[in-house]
């Protein structure tokens, strides 16, 4: 089955009418008739039913018709896309998030990428960190945004960007909601929520609770479950200080700081880096992410500089 058949069959069945469909596709009306011919011989049977002047679809014509027409319009898409790339109208730049990575940290970083990459399409995947570190390997992401992760293959490159404190999430109606801190003693009398699957559990049983176990509630390996049990007053979350969460629950800092987690920049080794994905590593690695991490913006100056210089 060739395209310009399926196209040459589409005309025909918008106008019903072989003489316009040709002008339509600017070709002579032997050459259209011959084209739907051979698709008819392809799919094994009469598309068009011509009697005189009367053209119609056969039932089979009008069976396989929508589908001919998703095909032509796919393969239009792909076509159009394929020159846009090549033109560079379109920079594709997939970024994977852990869940519990939130995207409003890159987001300024990509608003001002895209003001120096023309067709800047930003994608935006989330999934847990090992499944990210396959889809970098299969090349369906360009880079990814993690937090702890043990045992990375050879072939990911990974950076630190900045290390993130634990913090207490819960209702506001909750007996510890008030407290400017959240001490040992209020851990220890507290109901806690467990994030079943997550490394984070042996660093709070190892500062906290290094002689009996904590009280543990419900568990759940999805992030929203756990907040939503929190909103309902089940207990509290222990979660990275920068995670989305519930606008209705309160965030209250841990006393001393006892648990922290790294987060950390992934891209495969060796591979060739667009433009789009060539900047944004340049200016994540080089943002200063020791101030407050949303709202930080670059300079125009100095991430034009950036773009200009080689990658690292």
């Amino acid at each position: 089955m060739e395209l310009y058949q399926v196209r040459y069959f589409l005309a025909v069945a918008s106008t019903l009418n072989f003489t316009r469909a040709a002008e339509q596709c600017n070709v002579t009306q032997p050459a259209l008739t011959k084209g739907v011919q051979k698709l008819e011989q392809e799919l094994g049977g009469p598309l068009i039913f011509r009697e005189r002047q009367l053209t119609q679809l056969t039932d089979l014509g009008k069976e396989v018709l929508p589908m001919l027409a998703r095909t032509l319009a796919s393969a239009e898409t792909a076509r159009r896309r394929a020159k846009e790339f090549q033109r560079r109208e379109v920079a594709p730049l997939k970024i994977g998030l852990a869940p519990s990575i939130s995207a409003s940290l890159i987001l300024d970083l990509i608003a001002e990428i895209a003001k120096f990459i023309p067709g800047l399409h930003l994608e935006l995947r989330e999934d847990t960190a090992e499944k990210l570190v396959d889809l970098l390997l299969e090349g369906e992401i360009n880079a990814a945004i993690i937090g702890d992760v043990q045992d990375l293959p050879a072939r990911i490159d990974d950076w630190l960007l900045f290390e993130e404190r634990y913090v207490a999430i819960l209702a506001p109606t909750h007996r510890l909601a008030n407290r400017p801190l959240i001490g040992i003693d209020d851990l220890r009398n507290a109901v806690l929520l467990e994030r079943t699957g997550c490394d984070v559990a042996p660093k709070i049983q190892r500062s906290y609770f290094p002689d009996e176990p904590p009280r543990l509630g419900h568990c759940s390996g999805h992030e929203l479950h756990l907040q939503q049990m929190a909103a309902a007053g089940f207990g509290v979350v222990l979660a990275p200080e920068h995670m989305p969460r519930l606008p209705t629950l309160k965030t209250i800092p841990l006393e001393g700081d006892p648990v922290s987690r790294e987060v950390r920049l992934l891209a495969v080794q060796g591979r060739r880096y667009s433009p789009a994905l060539d900047a944004f590593v340049k200016v994540a690695r080089l943002r200063d992410w020791s101030v407050e991490v949303p709202g930080r913006h670059m300079s125009h100056a100095t991430l034009q500089q950036m773009m200009g210089s080689p990658p690292a």
